[in-house]
């Protein structure tokens, strides 16, 4: 498990096929010299622009994870160099500064606004229509990893398109500050939110 607040910001440093073919997964080395390794063992989980990943290989300041084709095909960020946000898995005596967050993308958006307002940013992102129910006025919802407070919501024909208020602080030590109108972004929904639809979609059937 996560809390969607970014312990730093780490580069792709290569890809590469885990047997040489297109069709296969990959391994990614990321080099991570300000996110402290020392108690990361193999097996261990770190996000990865909000995708949960495994440790296979590590040193002080690099670590090798192994990502499924299937996983790929799911996830935005993962198949060339390039920084990404990175969280350790949360221990259960750590401060919840974020929410709860898994660690598995529910689906993929698409940035539709990003400009200053103020000294703050505006992040707008058309989500999936079959994820629009799950997002909520001040709700929260994951973006690459970094847990955000949703601010508007506009449903359309195409999807859910959501708002949220970035402060200069946010902006400035993850990866969103390099997203463009266009971008795919990994999305987890609130789990909360998950839990309570399939609890009410049950109970109409029971």
């Amino acid at each position: 498990m996560f809390t969607g607040i970014v312990a730093a910001v780490g580069r792709i440093d290569s890809v590469t096929p885990i047997d040489g073919s297109a069709e296969a997964g990959v391994r990614l080395r990321v080099h991570a010299p300000e996110l402290d390794l020392s108690d990361v063992a193999l097996g261990d989980s770190v996000a990865i622009q909000g995708a949960c990943m495994t440790v296979v290989e590590k040193d002080a300041e690099t670590f090798d994870v192994e990502v499924s084709r299937e996983s790929l095909s799911k996830t935005a960020g993962l198949t060339q160099a390039g920084e990404v946000n990175l969280e350790k898995a949360m221990r259960a005596h750590d401060r919840l500064g974020g929410h709860i967050v898994s660690g598995h993308v529910d689906g993929l958006g698409r940035v539709t606004h990003f400009a200053p307002v103020g000294e703050s940013y505006e992040l707008r992102v058309l989500a999936p229509a079959d994820m629009g129910k799950f997002l909520a006025y001040k709700g929260s919802a994951t973006v690459n990893g970094v847990s955000l407070t949703v601010n508007r919501i506009a449903d359309q024909a195409d999807g859910c398109e959501f708002s949220i208020n970035l402060i200069p602080h946010t902006v400035a030590v993850t990866t969103l500050k390099h997203l463009k109108v266009g971008d795919a972004v990994n999305l987890e929904i609130d789990l909360i939110a998950r839990y309570v639809e399939r609890m009410l979609s049950t109970s109409q059937t029971a």
